[in-house]
């Protein structure tokens, strides 16, 4: 435990490669872990951090084994402590475990393939924070999947890219953005699902967008990452095709994006350069080419690349 201000340090007993924040009430600063391991069995694990004592504190208990390694995790998306609480997990398929206080036990296996019992491998999801009946997920077989969690039942698949989807973001009730392995980052209105809009294209022909961030607070504002890029893409979905600014700062490629939760205008970005950078990002519009001017506000300098961010 390092007591540096402001920064505090958990080290989990595995490589880490997945980790969220719980946002319930009576949960607030628990963190989820998920490892990174070679092999089949994985881990995932609930900690506790205490801002008081500035400790994390972690239960022996609240760790359950997870099929190869999660691709994201996430809570429960509403601070009200009537909701269940759960965890949902991507990876093989989409996963819900029901957190209790001395076990976590699996709730759901989501199988979106009707026609076989096997699944293509679930690469990212997001779970609609103005609807939690809702996930949307994405797969390597190029579809979208829209999950309804109480009848644990696929509301709604489409083929969203000519190739692999990699991630996927809300931006409100019924629409969503997507990235994949043609380089483009589309939008999507579930009231026209035969239809999507490309926003944005990689500047590098045929080179995949791997992160895609719906600005939750300013929802006009979407973030992307291209593969082995070190620079974050802002878009103004009022205006599509050109970038607003082009944050170009980190010295490896960028392995991925958060918007702050409340505060529009912050981004944080992690990359191999082993730095978090937090940006201010100008939403005023700026012109691409000025994307090298802008500086982070703020940075964190680690040993190892940096591969989550939550």
């Amino acid at each position: 435990m390092e007591k540096k201000p402001g920064v505090y340090t958990y080290d989990a007993q595995w490589p880490v490669c997945a980790v969220s924040w719980s946002v319930r009430r009576d949960k607030k600063h628990r963190l989820a872990i998920g490892s990174f391991l070679e092999e089949y069995s994985n881990k995932v694990e609930l900690v506790q951090f205490n801002q008081d004592t500035a400790d994390f504190s972690n239960d022996s208990r609240l760790v359950f084994d997870h099929p190869y390694s999660p691709t994201k995790l996430m809570f429960f998306p509403s601070e009200d402590t009537l909701n269940p609480d759960i965890i949902a997990t991507s990876g093989d398929y989409l996963r819900l475990w029901e957190i209790h206080d001395d076990r976590i036990e699996l709730r759901a296996l989501l199988n979106g393939n009707k026609s076989s019992g096997f699944n293509s491998p679930v690469t990212s999801f997001d779970w609609a924070e103005f609807d939690p009946r809702r996930v949307a997920a994405c797969s390597i077989d190029t579809t979208c999947t829209i999950w309804d969690l109480e009848k644990e039942a696929v509301e709604s698949q489409l083929v969203a890219h000519d190739k692999e989807v990699y991630d996927v973001s809300w931006g409100g009730p019924g629409v969503f953005s997507s990235v994949s392995g043609d380089g483009s980052v589309r939008v999507f209105d579930m009231r026209d699902k035969e239809h999507s809009t490309i926003i944005y294209e990689n500047s590098s022909p045929e080179t995949p967008l791997l992160r895609v961030e719906w600005n939750k607070a300013d929802p006009k504002f979407i973030a992307t990452v291209g593969m082995d890029s070190n620079k974050v893409v802002i878009m103004d979905i009022r205006f599509p095709t050109y970038p607003i600014v082009e944050l170009r700062r980190h010295r490896g490629s960028v392995n991925a994006i958060a918007w702050s939760p409340h505060v529009g205008r912050q981004l944080c970005s992690v990359g191999d350069d082993s730095r978090a950078l937090i940006w201010e990002v100008p939403l005023n519009g700026v012109r691409p080419e000025s994307g090298d001017d802008i500086e982070p506000v703020m940075w964190y300098g680690t040993i190892a690349e940096i591969v989550q961010v939550s």
